[in-house]
């Protein structure tokens, strides 16, 4: 669907309800497309396959928060 940017004012709450049952909007200035209304990508990653998703691939030394003996000077 092709709409003017005025009528696109007008009718903002509208067209939100038709972006939200699947549909494209072209916005358009003079004939023109200048903008595109649609509803966002849809994702398949849930909070669950983010957290453990590193899981075995990420290493941290056992003593990396201890400071070696370069900083020895700067602790004193």
């Amino acid at each position: 669907m092709n709409i003017s940017v005025a009528e696109a004012k007008a009718k903002f709450s509208e067209l939100i309800e038709r972006v939200e049952a699947g549909e494209e909007i072209v916005v358009t200035r003079d004939g023109k497309a200048v903008a595109k209304i649609a509803p966002p990508p849809e994702t398949n990653l849930s909070r669950q396959s983010i957290i453990g998703a590193m899981k075995g691939k990420i290493w941290i030394a056992d003593d990396f928060d201890e400071l070696g003996p370069e900083w020895d000077e700067y602790v004193k």
